[in-house]
């Protein structure tokens, strides 16, 4: 019998680095994903939305929102998103004047992202200071 020769294997794409800002923002975004769809239900369930708009646009709201979350935390690596990420906060906070518990929600979620983005940046800057120094020769 003959065997057929083997095609040679690719290398494996090297993965990349993720730096704590994208790792923790992506955290805490998918979380309050989860927090952000249960509120457009609890907008609904309370008929919480002003005369005039039917209390079902609670549940597109919250999903939609809960969506963007997601797909803004997959995207973290680019600035824009992490100012997307500011803006959603607010988009919660603003929830807030229909259910009142999403100040709670808001502040909650809104610290841990704050600490996420400035901590998890300051950690990065860190991080790549002391590469660059492990670089460097220092004269041995």
């Amino acid at each position: 019998m003959t065997t057929a020769p083997e095609e040679p294997r690719r290398a494996a794409r090297p993965r990349r680095a993720r730096g704590a800002a994208e790792s923790l923002g992506s955290i805490v975004l998918a979380f309050e994903s989860v927090i952000v769809f249960l509120g457009g239900l609890v907008i609904f369930g309370l008929g919480a939305l002003p005369t005039g708009i039917p209390s079902w646009w609670g549940i597109v709201a919250g999903t939609l929102l809960a969506v963007v979350m997601i797909l803004t935390a997959g995207m973290l690596r680019h600035r824009w998103a992490i100012v997307l990420g500011w803006l959603l906060q607010a988009v919660v906070a603003l929830g807030g004047f229909l259910v009142p518990s999403l100040f709670l929600v808001a502040l909650i979620f809104g610290g841990m992202w704050a600490y996420a983005t400035i901590k998890g940046a300051s950690l990065d800057a860190r991080n790549a200071r002391l590469a660059a120094e492990a670089d460097s020769p220092n004269g041995d």
